[in-house]
């Protein structure tokens, strides 16, 4: 008997964690024509969405609230910069500190992206309820793991 759950705990389509990235890869995949049009990648849509609802962010606060390290966040924010839409800058009153502004480009840019939930909203088959449950397991997955990795 023990084998047969082992057998079966190791196929992919009986992991909730494939069936996961698997939904995540697919997600982004569908962002992508919509995000070419703004030249953004998932990520920089991501940071951008955070910095559009509360511009001049520490770089640290922006990668905690994106759940990404300085490692992740630093190359995301140069190439941000090379286009053009963030500035980054030492803050004055902590030097070892980096804040990052929207450009005007930045500023403006969110007027474009204020269709993709709409086009988002019309390739996704689940209903707004079903969306917020989902977003609250994924969370709750989050947090979990975070708080265990300890």
């Amino acid at each position: 008997m023990t084998d047969k759950i082992e057998e079966t705990v190791l196929k992919p389509e009986n992991l909730p964690c494939f069936s996961l990235y698997s939904a995540a890869n697919a997600m982004v995949r569908s962002y992508r024509p919509v995000l070419d049009e703004l030249d953004l990648t998932y990520p920089q849509y991501l940071a951008m969405l955070v910095l559009w609802n509360g511009d001049a962010l520490n770089v640290k606060t922006l990668g905690e609230k994106l759940h990404m390290d300085s490692g992740t966040t630093t190359p995301l924010l140069k190439r941000m910069e090379a286009k053009g839409l963030v500035l980054r800058e030492r803050c004055t009153q902590d030097e070892r500190a980096c804040i990052v502004r929207l450009t005007e480009a930045g500023r403006a840019l969110k007027q474009q992206a204020l269709k993709i939930p709409k086009v988002m909203g019309a390739k996704i088959t689940i209903s707004p309820e079903e969306g917020m449950a989902l977003k609250g397991l994924c969370d709750k997955l989050h947090d979990g793991l975070v708080a265990n990795s300890h």
